[in-house]
């Protein structure tokens, strides 16, 4: 008998000491959805969001590009439906590596975070080169317009600093201009504005592409403007790109 009452009390002991049913099963004592694994459901909020947005930040880190990113204009959108409005919000957004490379996106979702990192991606997969002459500026004047946008570029001796405002201003800070001229004509739309600028950029050419147009030297299309040849040949050696 003795043997018997021992042998239930070891028997007896596990089951006093394990967990319920519905708790090994991931539920709570109410028989709710504990957060074990497999009924953690908090990977959708925000908290999941912000951890791919840091990710998508971290792999541009490891690739050696680190990038300078502007928030141009936030803007909040409703859309009707059968029960009332549905509010969202409108980011855009202009990315940069400081060495004359930019571009700009627009994105749209429901909370702020997640509408910043779609227009951050969008910038990035439409980032355009720009020449710079000396890597401070731009090498000749230019217009571009949009709608009823228009802007006029121009290039400034060193020390000018860039006199924009507004959206223009994001853009040549990312793009690495140090002194820059620029006028805005026009609606004060950030979208428009900003297209209209890089409408400009975009037809931005350097002495050096047009020689190798051309079939020319540097020197040579420097020099057609009354200077003389020695200044054409240090100029044209510090043209880099």
């Amino acid at each position: 008998m003795a043997d018997e009452t021992e042998n239930q009390g070891v028997e007896a002991a596990p089951a006093a000491g394990s967990a319920p049913e519905g708790e090994r099963q991931g539920r709570g004592p109410r028989g709710g959805r504990g957060r074990g694994p497999g009924g953690d459901r908090g990977g959708r909020g925000r908290d999941g969001n912000r951890g791919r947005r840091d990710d998508r930040r971290g792999g541009a880190e490891e690739g050696g590009e680190e990038l300078i990113e502007k928030l141009v204009h936030i803007n909040r959108v409703s859309k009707t439906v059968k029960g009332g409005k549905r509010f969202g919000f409108a980011a855009l957004v202009v990315v940069g590596d400081g060495k004359g490379r930019a571009g700009f996106g627009h994105g749209k979702a429901r909370e702020v975070p997640e509408a910043i990192s779609k227009a951050t991606a969008a910038a990035k997969k439409a980032m355009v080169r720009v020449p710079l002459r000396e890597g401070r500026t731009l090498h000749h004047d230019g217009n571009g317009h949009f709608g009823a946008g228009r802007v006029t570029l121009r290039s400034a001796p060193p020390g000018t600093g860039i006199i924009a405002g507004g959206p223009m201003r994001a853009i040549f800070e990312s793009l690495g201009v140090a002194d820059v001229v620029t006028k805005s004509v026009g609606t004060s739309n950030p979208y428009n504005m900003i297209r209209a600028t890089f409408e400009a950029l975009t037809d931005q050419t350097s002495p050096k592409s047009v020689a190798q147009r051309r079939g020319k030297k540097i020197a040579d299309l420097l020099g057609r403007g009354g200077a003389s040849a020695e200044v054409a040949e240090a100029e044209a050696a510090a043209v880099t790109e």
